[in-house]
């Protein structure tokens, strides 16, 4: 028998396969973090303030933010590895009206929009590669979205092992790629490090907080691997690992990414390449292109978009496991909980799951849709820092192999933090906010009516 057998050994009590090693998870969270947040959203950003100085405050809070929140999760990940992450720490840390409303938001609109998103994203970037007519062939750039949202669906339908091998071997890449751009940025021949003390002064609480919320859609996706936790092999070890120091890695990353934008590349070059300007070539193309010319465009929007299918792909993997797991609660249509015989995977889910993210990709642009991503997940994160507290007192004996460092300051400042982000994001988009609480009030008034008995 060879070693590679145990580790894809399938769970018992569930039927799925614990198929994803520690290098996999950590590929799942850095992978999914990484996608077309750190080519777009700085652009997206100065067009609040065109401050270098208050752009990367905003990118150094949506940082800090998302690293406490990883340290939460990884001790609620490394108490409940079980599949649906946030919906099983929420159903025992409130119970499971919560659980509910969390799996309701996800199904409709964090995950869907979250694939949507990436691949809008990678349709952005492959404008500058393939040939137009071929574009326009399929339908332009939402018909090419639809596309690679339905071949990565695809791919989501084999076994697990296949998926976080594909998706390791994809973030080793891409993260090359970043710390090529960083560096590249940074040496810049014809830089100004003077620009980065240049700008506006202080843009304003909500204006800042729109910063924050647009860079914090860059660093979504941390919470992605506990929803996998059901096929993490010794899930108290990895999950931790995984989670933290994934999250680490990327801060490090967008610091000397950012850094090297606003050393590259003028400023008001910078507010011309929002993802709203028609045709616009990011502001990472921009800085590769102070370097190597205008031919190097094209390759890199290549890479650009490898990085965000990266994303989507572990944003795939991970998120038709929370329908899964509600559906075995009996909580959703039982189809849901069913698993391919071959692969083990919760196929039906998977492809419900990809079926939505087309009809989100035909209907939204990408500002739109990440926006709604961010703030419909953040009204839960904050819930989920919660409930570490709250499972503090009601469950002090629980074996935790994992530890919120600097307990209970980190988690309270991650709600109230959390907390005036959503309040911010009220008073500056009132129609994403709007979607976010109307379909958790939906998502109530279904569990009321059909669900509350059981």
């Amino acid at each position: 028998m060879n070693e590679a057998e145990p580790e894809a050994r399938i769970d018992p009590s569930t039927g799925l396969v614990r198929g994803l090693g520690p290098w996999a998870a950590a590929s799942l969270v850095v992978g999914t973090i990484i996608g077309t947040g750190v080519f777009l959203k700085t652009a997206q950003m100065a067009a609040y303030g065109p401050s270098a100085g208050w752009i990367l405050a905003a990118w150094g809070a949506a940082g800090l933010l998302s690293l406490f929140g990883a340290m939460t999760y990884a001790e609620l990940g490394a108490m409940y590895p079980d599949a649906g992450g946030e919906y099983v720490y929420l159903r025992h840390g409130y119970g499971p009206l919560m659980g509910y409303l969390y799996a309701w938001n996800r199904f409709w609109i964090a995950t869907p929009g979250s694939i949507a998103a990436y691949a809008v994203g990678s349709a952005i970037f492959l404008r500058g590669v393939l040939p137009a007519e071929a574009i326009d062939a399929i339908g332009g750039g939402k018909g090419l979205a639809i596309l690679l949202i339905a071949v990565f669906t695809a791919i989501t339908c084999l076994d697990v092992r296949s998926g976080g091998g594909l998706q390791a071997a994809m973030t080793v890449l891409k993260v090359a790629m970043i710390g090529g751009l960083a560096l590249v940025a940074l040496l810049a021949p014809r830089g100004d490090w003077g620009a980065l003390a240049e700008g506006a002064g202080f843009p304003g609480g909500s204006a800042f907080g729109a910063m924050v919320l647009a860079a914090l859609w860059a660093y979504d996706g941390w919470n992605n691997l506990p929803m996998a936790a059901g096929e993490v092999r010794d899930p108290a070890r990895n999950l931790p690992r995984a989670i933290v120091g994934g999250a680490l890695v990327v801060f490090l990353a967008y610091a000397l990414v950012n850094v090297g934008y606003f050393h590259a590349v003028p400023m008001s070059e910078i507010v011309a390449s929002a993802p709203n300007v028609d045709g616009a070539p990011s502001v990472a193309q921009k800085a590769v292109t102070q370097v190597f010319g205008a031919l190097t465009q094209a390759a890199f929007a290549a890479a650009m978009a490898f990085s965000a299918l990266s994303a989507m792909n572990g944003s795939m993997l991970t998120g038709a496991r929370v329908p899964y797991a509600v559906a075995v609660d009996g909580l959703a249509p039982r189809q849901l909980a069913r698993l391919s015989k071959t692969t083990r995977i919760p196929i039906t889910a998977a492809l419900v799951q990809g079926g939505l993210s087309c009809v989100y990709a035909a209907g939204g642009g990408f500002g739109d849709l990440t926006d709604a991503v961010v703030f419909a997940s953040w009204m839960f994160y904050a819930l989920n820092a919660g409930s570490v507290l709250r499972l503090r007192r009601r469950a002090p004996d629980h074996p935790r192999p994992f530890r919120v460092p600097g307990f209970p300051i980190v988690p309270v400042i991650y709600v109230a933090l959390s907390v005036l982000l959503l309040v911010s994001t009220v008073y500056e988009k009132p129609v994403v906010s709007a979607i976010g609480i109307g379909t958790t009030a939906l998502g109530a008034l279904v569990y009321l009516v059909f669900y509350r008995r059981r």
